[in-house]
């Protein structure tokens, strides 16, 4: 049984996914196993994943109609032999000790997550971005007392968990949305007892034409409402809600109101969307402005809280422009 279960769906990345099954192949921790799910891809992904696994026992693939991202690790998820699971993007690629590093981390604290830092990268491999959490290192740090972990980065793909974690709680990636990841990571936060952060740099994640970062089509997200109606209605349904309040409206002011807000005027300053993502913010929290965690939002950030409290989507719309 080896001890790290590596899940990567695939999904019409021919020009990337070999880059990045070589870069989980070149891990100082050789004892995993790869999982390629091509989820119904229209050009060579799929071939190419056989001839991937045609050179290396490690690598298994699966090849399943389109079930999109979420349906495509779900699939990864039920065919998992290791103790451990870790998740990858078909085009991004991993620093070659991380493996190595989270699940020796893991092991030693006996943490249910063990996170670690991550780059964003353009087309070329430059860096664009570091990541990296304002929290204590290299100690298991229990759940319910560091609140502040439900704050961090919701992505799948800068985290180690523990298989039993998916196991145990039931908790699935819902298929064929946006902002999956967002809406498991908070409920997988909830049934983690311990985790561990780490202060490497062990992802590069692309942004391409074509990801949520950089989609033109503003209607889709209203799926982050949406994403935000299924976090709070499973906090409530689990008795947390109260106890969970103030990170819960954080995280709504933070993505449903201003990430999404910069996405949509990015687009269009006109956009329908614009005053709702307002709406729900005062609907589900209308005591925002007391939140405990606001010291948190950086000077920009704050700048753009301030511009669309006024609805002055056109400057807004001007400052994004001009920063490019």
């Amino acid at each position: 049984m080896p001890k790290t279960s590596i899940v990567v769906p695939v999904y019409n990345v021919e020009q990337y996914v070999e880059k990045c099954a070589n870069s989980i192949l070149a891990q100082t921790d050789p004892d995993f196993e790869l999982l390629l799910v091509d989820d119904g891809s229209t050009d060579a992904s799929g071939t190419i994943c056989d001839r991937i696994a045609g050179k290396d026992a490690r690598v298994r693939v699966i090849h399943q109609p389109n079930a999109g991202l979420g349906g495509a690790r779900n699939t990864g998820i039920e065919a998992a032999n290791g103790e451990w699971l870790l998740f990858v993007d078909s085009d991004d690629w991993l620093e070659p000790e991380i493996l190595q590093k989270a699940r020796e981390t893991g092991e030693r604290t006996g943490a249910d997550l063990v996170m670690f830092a991550f780059r964003s990268v353009d087309e070329l491999g430059k860096q664009i971005q570091v990541f990296r959490e304002e929290l204590p290192k290299d100690m298991a740090l229990t759940v319910t007392e560091h609140r502040e972990i439900y704050l961090t980065a919701p992505c799948a793909w800068n985290k180690l968990y523990r298989a039993a974690l998916f196991r145990e709680s039931a908790v699935r990636y819902p298929p064929r949305v946006w902002y999956e990841d967002i809406r498991t990571t908070l409920k997988l936060f909830l049934a983690a007892k311990t985790a561990v952060f780490l202060d490497d740099i062990g992802y590069n994640y692309l942004l391409r034409e074509g990801s949520i970062t950089k989609n033109l089509n503003a209607d889709r997200n209203v799926e982050i409402l949406e994403a935000f109606d299924d976090i709070l209605s499973y906090f409530k349904a689990q008795g947390m809600f109260q106890d969970y309040r103030e990170e819960l409206c954080y995280l709504t002011l933070y993505h449903a109101y201003l990430t999404a807000s910069v996405r949509v005027l990015r687009i269009d300053r006109k956009h329908p969307l614009l005053p709702r993502f307002a709406e729900y913010l005062e609907h589900e929290f209308p005591d925002w402005r007391k939140n405990r965690y606001l010291d948190r939002l950086g000077r920009n950030r704050k700048l753009l809280l301030f511009l669309l409290q006024r609805k002055w989507y056109f400057l807004i719309a001007l400052l994004f422009q001009l920063k490019g």
